[in-house]
């Protein structure tokens, strides 16, 4: 057995004759009887105390000490009462993802589950204590399906870390009894064409070309704004998305796209041309902002699109004084009520271009890879998710593929199999 077992109710003495006796302690009757000690794989002494009659219980608990080491399954008792919020904003600190990731993902731990676990150690958690947050998220009406996903692979990653730094046993996440929240996945319904040239012929001038190359070329809003002139190769007819302007605490930055992809996409002669147009219009300017967080190094980039007073256009600025406005006007969705405020429109945000190019690319029959491609997604199987649906329907092409075969098989007067019928 590793370690041993202290009886702090008894001591042993020599006697007159030479002889070991037992004899209580000042501590007889008080406190916790029993302290079962060990080393730790560390060097350090460990212990853990037991009341009277439960000489047993500490000598199983050893038992368990020693078959995890053992096994290299021990987990350090002391360390693993950190708790799950404490952990977590360490974890977060050491975090790899980019810094707004790392906000966005602390705001979403001490918004949603330090609430309902934060206080726990993390060797008392179970997949009961998991199940009760999924619980608690799929009854938030203020936590979406999508939203609530994304929590829960917060805390998972979390756990995962803290199974990887031997403070868990295992990932209570992976119990087949815990499922992650619900979602319902809506299906992306693309505009029309005459729609995105409705929503565009109601932006001011200097801001209709963001249109052309969000339909036409497929970036994201952030890629929009951070379109340069570096960016186009007009001869080759290619556009290099190679950076994004992104909002860090209420700071502007310049940073790669999404994921740190960046690509080639397509350049269409009439986005093209639309370009040169704008350009003539309005002048690129030189922005100058940090690269990738608030105090990292200065750089510059001659930027195609800019708001009236030369300066970046703020995202949330532009989505609610020109966006909404004209969407409105393009009948997408209902006009300002009194108060001048509009309603919600997530599913008509700037994406939409991109889930028209994607459609439009689709219909004509490009593959899913090449689209996930100019889509800068991480991969294939997240366009296939995201845009199966608009693929031309399988079912025509089967009925056609089988429909020509047998024709021709009826011509000649044989069976599939080659045989007289």
């Amino acid at each position: 057995m590793a370690g041993h077992i202290q009886d702090r109710w008894y001591k042993i003495e020599t006697n007159a004759d030479g002889k070991p006796v037992k004899v209580k302690t000042d501590r007889y009757g008080r406190g916790s009887r029993y302290r079962a000690r060990y080393i730790g794989p560390d060097g350090t002494e460990k212990s853990k105390s037991f009341p009277d009659g439960q000489k047993r219980l500490a000598e199983k608990w050893l038992s368990q000490i020693e078959a995890d080491m053992a096994r290299g399954q021990y987990i350090d008792p002391r360390a693993a009462r950190i708790t799950f919020k404490s952990y977590a904003e360490k974890w977060l600190k050491a975090h790899s993802a980019d810094l707004s990731s790392q906000i966005v993902t602390e705001q979403r731990l001490r918004l949603h589950a330090f609430p309902v676990v934060g206080t726990r150690p993390l060797d008392s958690f179970r997949p009961e204590q998991i199940r009760e947050l999924v619980s608690a998220l799929e009854m938030d009406p203020a936590v979406s399906g999508g939203y609530a996903r994304n929590i829960y692979g917060d805390v998972r990653a979390v756990l995962s870390a803290a199974v990887d730094d031997g403070l868990l046993p295992r990932n209570p996440c992976s119990a087949k009894s815990v499922r992650p929240p619900a979602t319902e996945r809506r299906r992306v319904m693309p505009w029309l064409p005459a729609q995105v040239q409705a929503v565009r012929a109601a932006l001011p001038e200097r801001y209709q070309t963001m249109v052309d190359v969000g339909a036409g070329c497929g970036l994201r809003q952030g890629e929009i704004v951070g379109l340069a002139d570096d960016a186009l190769d007009f001869e080759g007819g290619i556009l290099h998305v190679v950076r994004q302007v992104k909002l860090i605490r209420g700071k502007a930055v310049f940073a790669p796209p999404k994921c740190n992809k960046e690509r080639d996409v397509p350049l269409p002669s009439s986005v093209a041309e639309a370009i040169r147009a704008h350009m003539d219009a309005c002048k690129p300017v030189e922005i100058t902002l940090p690269w990738r967080k608030p105090d990292g190094p200065k750089m510059t980039a001659r930027l195609l699109f800019t708001n009236t007073a030369s300066g970046i256009v703020w995202r949330s600025n532009f989505n609610i004084q020109e966006w909404k406005p004209a969407l409105a006007a393009a009948g997408l969705i209902a006009d300002a009520g009194e108060d001048g405020k509009y309603e919600s429109a997530r599913e008509h945000g700037m994406h939409a271009l991109r889930h028209f190019y994607a459609s439009v690319l689709l219909d004509a029959g490009e593959s899913i890879k090449a689209v996930s491609q100019y889509l800068g997604h991480s991969d294939p199987g997240l366009t296939l998710r995201v845009y199966a649906h608009l693929m031309p329907s399988s079912q025509e092409r089967t009925q056609q593929a089988i429909d020509t075969a047998l024709a021709t098989v009826v011509k000649k007067g044989k069976s599939p199999q080659g045989r007289q019928p």
